[in-house]
């Protein structure tokens, strides 16, 4: 992940998520919201990769590269944080200090649900 925007995709919560990330060190996730997409994030993934942080972005359920499910029924705040723990890499408890960042309010509950699942839900 040195140089530019990593892509890669990942089976998280059964949906295909796709991740552009950037650097090494503490986790940021950047969550976007309707109708945006990561690349909404283009421009803080390097700063922060270059500020020591590892930076994540993804397209959420049903935006850009990942998975749209038909079902209106796999759109819930339990589905959006769900999906939100896969990018969460297992780190050693020390380097295990993630935080979230949310571009427009309808995800921002999303990111703050995050840290109310039970730690071993997280790790």
């Amino acid at each position: 992940m040195t140089g530019g925007i990593a892509h890669r995709t990942v089976e998280a919560n059964g949906i295909k998520l796709h991740l552009a990330e950037q650097g090494n060190g503490p986790l940021v996730l950047l969550c976007h919201g309707f109708p945006e997409c990561w690349h909404s994030w283009r421009h803080q993934l390097p700063a922060l990769a270059s500020a020591g942080y590892h930076a994540v972005a993804p397209d959420m359920r049903g935006y850009g590269r990942s998975d749209a499910p038909e079902a209106i029924d796999q759109y819930t705040l339990f589905h959006l944080v769900g999906d939100m723990v896969k990018p969460i890499p297992k780190a050693p408890p020390r380097r295990r200090r993630s935080f979230g960042m949310c571009s427009w309010r309808d995800l921002g509950i999303g990111v703050w649900s995050l840290g109310t699942l039970p730690r071993q839900r997280r790790t």
